[in-house]
């Protein structure tokens, strides 16, 4: 067992999410006699919980550095609006309209960053702040009225990928992209495992890698069966997927993804490894902005029109996603997959207890248990002794170095974590990271004793 937790990477509490996740599922199946699972039951999951989603994926990239953000519902709105208001008075086609949208979402990113990582404002009051002024800006623009959306637009949320090929009695090209996803996770887990040997790390056993990608792939291919059998994957859902494959790569696969983690688990350590903390904190509130442009708009498709009460608690649930997915409320740990977990825990929830007919009021009682849950889980494991990846690394390299002797002049352990930050492999970001910590603290301890 001790074996199979380590080949794991110590994450238990994001596996145990998703095992969670397939029980909420097993449960609503049986409580609504199989409705839960009707195709069109699945294809309303993606449709109605897309832009948390979406949202999720930035805000788990935030909480990794080290911040939060509490705008993004106001963003949303204010994109949306604008964005509504561009293609109905100013006659701008919907594809201008939504470059339009994808621009503003990233100036808003700019704004907020360049206080954040150049002032030094803390990101909690500077979104704070955004979440009034665009909540103010959005209600302007609107002036208590709906602002309508051309059917084109609509179809960003509501539509779906058209139909091609041969009668299979399925949607093709929702079992092209199926085979796609599966394809890419076999990727990315047996990439890993290379770049864990060429490192010199530990290497699971290959029987537990064949074990998570025979449940993960069956797992996406009963989903891609169940799209692929009503109107195939909506268009929501493609954007969903391009953005997880993408930012998985960025998050895992380069340099700026490793940096952002160094200084969520140690800012100082990472600044004087030569990480650009001021540029990490920059770019991670940038792209947060164009996230949430593009959940905006999204969510103005979804329901064909600009709304003024659009965006209120989105920042919530994108935090809640995020946490329940296994992020450290310290940052420094956190994955876009444990993001998406997260978040279709918390739409499984709200969809199965609305077919169960559950009192909305009793879903967020639910929602807000869940989330203590989960978090309260993260705590009490650590406190029990049960560590994350980054805390068993962090413990391994703090007992090697304790014991070796420390050369204050040169310390090639730490010349190497400063390779591995700077152009190692991805699999090395966090025990790079944490060794440059550990070297810190080691040579601080001379001083204080002299």
């Amino acid at each position: 067992m001790a074996e199979v937790r380590k080949s794991l990477g110590g994450n238990i509490r994001q596996y145990g999410m998703m095992i969670a996740l397939l029980l909420l599922v097993a449960m609503f199946y049986f409580l609504t006699d199989g409705l839960f699972l009707e195709p069109r039951n699945v294809t309303s999951l993606l449709v109605q919980n897309g832009y948390i989603l979406i949202l999720a994926i930035g805000m788990v990239m935030v909480i990794i550095a080290g911040h939060i953000d509490l705008s993004v519902g106001s963003v949303c709105a204010f994109v949306g609006a604008t964005v509504a208001l561009s293609m109905e008075a100013w006659s701008l086609p919907w594809p201008a309209a939504v470059l339009l949208g994808l621009a503003l979402g990233i100036l808003v990113g700019m704004w907020q960053g360049y206080w954040v990582a150049y002032v030094g404002i803390p990101a909690f009051i500077v979104t704070l702040a955004g979440m009034l002024l665009f909540r103010g800006l959005d209600l302007m623009i609107l002036n208590a009225q709906s602002i309508p959306v051309p059917d084109a637009f609509q179809k960003m949320a509501n539509g779906y990928i058209p139909e091609m090929g041969p009668v299979t009695g399925y949607h093709n090209p929702t079992l092209v992209l199926t085979l796609v996803a599966i394809a890419a996770f076999a990727y990315f887990e047996l990439k890993n495992r290379a770049d864990r040997g060429k490192y010199g790390m530990s290497v699971a056993p290959i029987a537990v890698s064949i074990i998570k990608l025979v449940v993960a792939g069956g797992l996406l291919l009963a989903l891609g069966l169940l799209l692929a059998s009503y109107k195939g994957v909506p268009v929501v859902g493609l954007i969903l997927f391009a953005l997880v494959l993408l930012y998985t790569f960025i998050t895992q696969r380069t340099i700026t993804g490793r940096h952002i983690y160094a200084v969520g688990g140690n800012r100082n350590a990472a600044g004087l490894s030569g990480v650009n903390t001021k540029k990490v904190d920059f770019l991670v509130m940038v792209n947060m902005g164009f996230l949430a442009g593009i959940a905006g708009m999204v969510f103005t498709a979804y329901l064909n029109a600009a709304n003024p009460k659009d965006g209120v608690g989105f920042e919530l649930d994108a935090i809640a996603a995020v946490f329940i997915g296994g992020a450290a409320v310290a940052g420094g740990v956190g994955t876009v997959t444990g993001a998406m977990i997260g978040g279709l825990v918390m739409g499984v929830l709200n969809l199965g207890l609305a077919n169960m007919s559950v009192d909305s009021n009793w879903i967020q009682v639910i929602k807000g248990l869940v989330l203590l849950g989960a978090v309260a889980f993260d705590v009490l494991s650590k406190k029990a002794g049960r560590r994350s990846f980054i805390g068993m690394v962090m413990d391994a390299f703090g007992g090697r170095r304790a014991t070796a002797p420390v050369d204050a002049g040169h310390d090639p352990d730490a010349e190497t974590a400063d390779a591995q930050l700077t152009g190692g492999s991805a699999a090395e970001v966090e025990e790079a990271a944490h060794s440059i910590h550990v070297d810190a603290v080691v040579e601080e301890e001379p001083t204080r004793q002299g």
